[in-house]
């Protein structure tokens, strides 16, 4: 009996192949099994919360009540804080019934999971061959356990999502849609992934920032003209309102510059200093980098391209969490496109090692670890202990930034140099920022 084929790609499939596949989607879903298990078995209470907020969102547009008057049920009580394009793509998780929206929903994110894995790990998965699918469901049950993405699942999360959009409109080589569209769809979902506007701007990406704002200015427009009360609420209202819908911007979850600065000082106007210089010089430098890294993408080919691209990308993905007012631990799915660019095709041991050591880090919730580290003494040395462990992981993503934006660029340079000596002196004359 013939052995079943498929031409892809000019390629024969074979029986081989089909059970790499099936070893691979075997390994993902292992992996991912018991995270799904554990937050689908969660108190009713406790389940997948964010998601209710999303449906209350939505129930208050067909019933026609007040979007941002909106709370859960106790004892979460959580306001809908993002803008009314968000409630309107909720409500078709409003028809259909709870257990089923929680099943879908997950669904969705491990699909969106697939997505940030096949994107950011691309050149080692081209590397691997036909060995691919296998790698590719290791990376998936990797990604899957770390400590943001499981808060994906067990929250209900939209980041996930957000980071496919923004990884697939960045990092398509040639893109099938207007490129700079799906960012705009993100951004009119949740407004942190308008930093992107600040890349395109000036990275010389003219026609992304234009479809970026069309799109996200067209889905806003359009849920003013459906909702005009709501999108007034929240376009003057709600979303001024910061702190007082989003949460205490001091809580351990907020990883961002704010959270690590609020949890030194007492509120007050030297906070606010504090924070926004240190955003300010956090902003500069970040964006500098990500611009370094993307105009050194444009001169290369293969995986140092690649490699380059994914750093700049994953910069300022890691800076809409850092600047950001919150950036709470879930929203740092943005960790995956780092692991990326460090990896790139897996031969440079340095990087795979740098890669390596992050996981490790973000494998576990450390910094709920620090509240217990600074304990009832109060001493000076358990408070500065407890005060750096739950900021480690806004410190590892400040760290990220510098390590994609100094050393993997200089890494890369100078392999470069080493290669093709002649072009040295043009290629470091692009990388200026």
């Amino acid at each position: 009996m013939d052995e079943p084929r498929q031409r892809a790609g000019g390629r024969r499939w074979t029986v081989v192949d089909l059970l790499i596949v099936l070893a691979g989607v075997t390994v993902a879903v292992v992996a991912v099994s018991p995270i799904v298990t554990r937050w689908l078995g969660n108190e009713p209470d406790q389940r997948l919360v964010d998601l209710e907020v999303y449906r209350d969102g939505g129930a208050a547009i067909l019933r026609g009540a007040p979007l941002y008057e909106v709370l859960t049920q106790p004892p979460q009580l959580l306001p809908f804080t993002y803008p009314p394009f968000a409630a309107v793509l909720a409500v078709p998780f409003t028809v259909i019934p709870w257990r089923a929206a929680q099943l879908v929903w997950t669904g969705l994110i491990c699909v969106a999971l697939v997505v940030c894995v096949l994107y950011a790990f691309r050149d080692l998965l081209h590397r691997a061959g036909r060995w691919a699918p296998l790698a590719a469901g290791i990376l998936v049950a990797a990604m899957a356990w770390l400590d943001p993405v499981r808060d994906q699942f067990r929250f209900g999360q939209v980041g996930l999502f957000l980071l496919a959009l923004c990884l697939a409109d960045c990092c398509t080589r040639t893109a099938r849609w207007p490129r700079g569209a799906l960012v705009g769809l993100a951004i009119a979902i949740k407004l942190v992934p308008g930093v992107f506007l600040i890349y395109f701007l000036i990275t010389g990406r003219r026609d992304a920032l234009a479809n970026a704002l069309f799109t996200a200015g067209a889905a806003t427009l359009g849920a003013f003209a459906l909702l005009p009360s709501d999108s007034s609420d929240y376009w003057f209202g709600a979303l001024l309102q910061g702190g007082d819908r989003t949460g205490a911007v001091d809580g351990t979850t907020n990883q961002a510059v704010q959270g690590i600065v609020a949890r030194i000082l007492d509120e007050g106007p030297a906070r606010t200093l504090v924070w926004l210089g240190l955003a300010a010089i956090v902003a500069y430098y970040g964006f500098s980098w990500a611009r370094r890294a993307s105009d050194a993408a444009e001169h290369q080919t293969g995986t140092d391209s690649s490699s380059l691209l994914l750093a700049s990308v994953a910069i300022v993905g890691l800076l809409s969490v850092v600047l950001s007012p919150v950036g709470w631990i879930h929203h740092l799915v943005w960790m995956i496109a780092v692991f990326g660019a460090l990896v790139g095709d897996g031969r440079d041991v340095r990087r795979c090692l740098a890669a390596f050591g992050l996981w490790l880090l973000f494998l576990f919730p450390i910094p709920w670890w620090g509240r217990a580290l600074i304990g009832p003494d109060h001493s000076a040395v358990s408070v500065f202990a407890g005060h750096v462990v739950r900021d480690l992981f806004g410190i590892a993503a400040l760290a990220a930034i510098v390590l994609l934006g100094t050393w993997l660029v200089k890494r890369l340079e100078s392999r470069i140099a080493a290669e093709d000596p002649s072009q040295r002196e043009v290629r470091m004359g692009t990388l200026t920022p």
